[in-house]
C-alpha cells in the first residue's frame, strides 16, 4: 500500500501538477492539505478521471482544507476539530485491511513566536496540545498520521538549527509539543527511522528564495507517522519505501511543499 501526502497550496490552481504526480507515482491514496476550496468546488471529476474515485473532503472557501483521494474504498470518514476552531484541518478515513488514515494540516502559526502577541501562534500551540491528547495513550490499531504539521522537529530537519531556533516551525516550544504528541501516540516518525540524522531532510522551501535549489534553505514540515502495529510494514522496505519528491518543487507554478510517500509492505 502506497500513501502520499502533499500540501498543494490550492488544489484547483495545481490540479494538473497533482494529476501528473498521480500518473507518475500511482499511490493508493493521496492526502492533500491547504486545498483552499469548498467541498463543492473540489475537482472531483479530475481525480475520478485519474483513477481516484474515492474521495473524502473537508474544505472551506479560500483557506485551509484537507482531502483524501484514493483508488481504494474509503469508509468511516470523520472530521475532528483541534485547537478550539472548526477550520477544516483534519479528516480521517479507513482503508481496506483495517488501516485508519489521518490527514492533518497544523496551523502555520504566523511570524511571531509569542502566543501573547500572536493569536495564530497561540492557536498552533493549542492545536498541538490537542493532538497529543487525542491520541494518548497510543493506539493498538493500524493507524497512519500524515500531513503538513508545520513543525521541523529535529536539528537536521532545517538548514540551520541555530539560526532557526527563534523562527516559527522550529522553536523549542513547538518542537517539544510535537515530540509530546509523538510520545503520547507512540507514533513512529518513518522518515527519521529510514533516513537517520545527521543527514538533512527537507520537504518545504520558501517562495522567497530566488533559487530554492541553490540556496537549499529547507525544512521538514511534512510528516508520515505510523502506530507500532504498522511498524514492520512501514519500515521493512527501508529507504526504498520512503521518499520526498523534491523535484516537484521545481515544476511550473509549484507548491512550496514537496510530496512525501511511503510504501507499506504487508
Amino acid at each position: 500500500m502506497k500513501i502520499a501526502t502533499w500540501n498543494i497550496n490550492s488544489v484547483r490552481l495545481r490540479i494538473d501538477q497533482v494529476v501528473q504526480f498521480l500518473e507518475e507515482e500511482k499511490p493508493d491514496a493521496l492526502c492533500l492539505q491547504e486545498i483552499k476550496c469548498a467541498n463543492d468546488q473540489f475537482p472531483a471529476k479530475a481525480f475520478k478521471a485519474a483513477g481516484y474515485p474515492h474521495q473524502a473532503v473537508s474544505g472551506q472557501p479560500g483557506y485551509h482544507g484537507v482531502a483524501i483521494v484514493s483508488k481504494l474504498p474509503l469508509k468511516e470518514e470523520e472530521v475532528e476539530s483541534f485547537g478550539g476552531k472548526d477550520d477544516c484541518r483534519h479528516i480521517a478515513a479507513s482503508l481496506p485491511g483495517g488501516v485508519r488514515l489521518h490527514n492533518f494540516y497544523v496551523p502555520a502559526g504566523g511570524d511571531v513566536p509569542d502566543p501573547d502577541e500572536n493569536d495564530k501562534f497561540a492557536h498552533k500551540l493549542a492545536f498541538l496540545k490537542d493532538l497529543a491528547r487525542r491520541f494518548a495513550p497510543g493506539s493498538k490499531m493500524k493507524e497512519i498520521l500524515v500531513g503538513d504539521l508545520n513543525v521541523a522537529p529535529r536539528e537536521h530537519d532545517v538548514w540551520s538549527h541555530k539560526q532557526l531556533l527563534g523562527v516559527v516551525s522550529h522553536t523549542p516550544v513547538e518542537v517539544d509539543l510535537l515530540n509530546a504528541a509523538i510520545k503520547a501516540g507512540r507514533w513512529i516518525d518513518v522518515a527519521r527511522e529510514v533516513v537517520p540524522e545527521p543527514e538533512k531532510l527537507y520537504s518545504w522551501w520558501s517562495y522567497r528564495a530566488a533559487d530554492w535549489r541553490a540556496s537549499n534553505r529547507g525544512r521538514r514540515l511534512d510528516h508520515i507517522w505510523v502506530t507500532p502495529a504498522l511498524e514492520k510494514a512501514a519500515l521493512s522496505l527501508g529507504r526504498k519505501g520512503f521518499s520526498i519528491r523534491d523535484d516537484c518543487r521545481g515544476w511550473e507554478r509549484p507548491s512550496d511543499h514537496a510530496p512525501a510517500l511511503l510504501t507499506l509492505d504487508f
